[in-house]
């Protein structure tokens, strides 16, 4: 026995078409979903390795800098630097010159 698409009703034919329709459209739906998720799960990987890596880079330079403040405090440089002047008016010769 064969099936006959005139034997069926015209409402009967509607009815079949939109649930191949909505099927159609509901593959559609899923798949954009899952393309959606795999896009957003893509980025926040790619957020969370260039976010964790400035933030290394950051660390580190912070710590090269502590590093070299803590070493330029334990080296004594007094010797190297003369002292903060002599707050008098000058040398004797001049204060004579001056008086007289």
């Amino acid at each position: 026995m064969q099936f006959d698409l005139s034997a069926l009703d015209t409402s009967t034919l509607v009815f079949i078409g939109t649930l191949a329709f909505g099927g159609l459209l509901a593959a559609f739906v899923l798949a954009s979903g899952l393309v959606a998720l795999l896009l957003l799960g893509t980025g926040k990987l790619a957020w969370i390795l260039v976010s964790s890596t400035l933030l290394a880079v950051v660390h580190g330079i912070n710590a090269g800098w502590d590093r070299l403040v803590h070493h330029a405090k334990s080296v004594d440089v007094a010797a190297d630097f003369p002292g903060p002047p002599s707050p008098g008016t000058g040398t004797y010769p001049r204060v004579i010159l001056r008086d007289s």
